[in-house]
């Protein structure tokens, strides 16, 4: 029982300083903007090809495992014939242009004051996790000194009296830093809807019928890039915006440390 107490104290250690981290996660802003790849992620690394067998045993394998696929695979049935549609007049011709929403969110004066309010919220959360592990490390070394003094039962009911106290501690923190995070979400939705306006304008300036995320694109020339002008522009159209408070509420989805959700956390 105490082994398990002590595991206990060790992964509540490791869930509660990993409980703030410092990006705001970024909403989709839209589907004039398609969501962009994860910033931070890196691309999957090369693996190296495996060395080739004999030929003759490759060829073996690569049949059986063709022959394999085919039997696996089920028979797709005939493409229908269907009738022409009426035609119809073609699309403009794509007047292209390209932009980093990341970058305009970086440049975002806005967006630099939610940033520094959500991290002072994440720090003070921190700190007071961390002031709570050391107050379950000072009770759990008592009971390790009241062992020889404490029969079985009075050491099990303290035992279990800590868990419950680090498991409910664990469950509030996990809420309260969610709660953080959805009013971050809240505030960048609000600079967001308005970055959307501002893309269109200054796509419209250029004429521009199509803009795509620079992060996405293998190549393509400064011309096309709009990034520093919607960031000058954002800046013009909102320079701040209100962040709300960080509340806890009934019923509210709480992200596991997998990042799947869990339903409340209360």
């Amino acid at each position: 029982m105490f082994n398990k107490l002590s595991k206990i104290l060790a992964i509540s250690a490791f869930l509660l300083a990993g409980a703030a981290p410092a990006a705001i996660a970024q909403t989709s802003p839209g589907y004039f903007i398609p969501p962009s790849a994860p910033q931070g992620e890196a691309a999957p690394a090369h693996k190296p090809a495996a060395k080739p067998a004999a030929a003759s045993t490759m060829g073996t394998d690569t049949a059986a495992a063709d022959a394999a696929a085919a039997q696996a695979q089920p028979k797709m049935p005939p493409i229908p014939q269907l009738p022409a549609l009426p035609k119809t007049s073609p699309p403009p011709v794509a007047v292209i242009g390209v932009l980093s929403v990341p970058e305009v969110m970086q440049k975002s004066t806005a967006a630099q004051g939610v940033q520094a309010i959500i991290q002072d919220r994440r720090a003070k959360l921190a700190a007071e996790a961390q002031k709570d592990q050391a107050g379950w490390q000072a009770e759990q070394a008592k009971i390790t000194a009241e062992r020889s003094t404490l029969t079985d039962a009075a050491l099990e009911a303290k035992e279990k009296a800590l868990q419950g106290e680090i498991a409910a501690a664990q469950t509030s923190f996990r809420a309260r830093d969610q709660a953080i995070q959805n009013s971050a979400q809240a505030a960048l939705g609000e600079i967001e809807a308005t970055l959307i306006a501002v893309i269109r304008q200054v796509a419209d300036e250029h004429g521009m019928n199509l803009v795509l995320h620079r992060e996405q694109v293998a190549l393509n020339i400064s011309a096309f890039d709009i990034t520093d002008e919607v960031a000058a522009q954002l800046n013009k159209q909102v320079t701040t915006v209100p962040v709300p408070p960080s509340v806890v509420t009934p019923g509210m989805p709480i992200a596991s440390q997998d990042g799947s959700g869990q339903g409340n956390g209360q």
